[in-house]
């Protein structure tokens, strides 16, 4: 399973991240790098709770990410 984090820089230079294959996975960051990793973070959390509620596709055996 392939994921898109887009990225957007905002006026006051905070980086706003966001996996729209992922509901409620939007973060800040200082940084690109941060804003990113803290994308990735959060999208293996949801996905966790996902598998713990049985609620998982069966395509999950392969995770990666990658900025648009």
């Amino acid at each position: 399973m392939n994921f898109t984090i887009e990225l957007e820089q905002e006026t006051d230079g905070r980086w706003i991240a966001e996996i729209s294959e992922l509901h409620g996975v939007l973060v800040y960051g200082q940084t690109r790098g941060e804003a990113m990793a803290k994308a990735q973070a959060l999208a293996l959390r949801v996905l966790a709770e996902q598998l713990e509620h049985g609620e998982a596709t069966p395509d999950l055996v392969s995770i990666s990410f990658h900025a648009a």
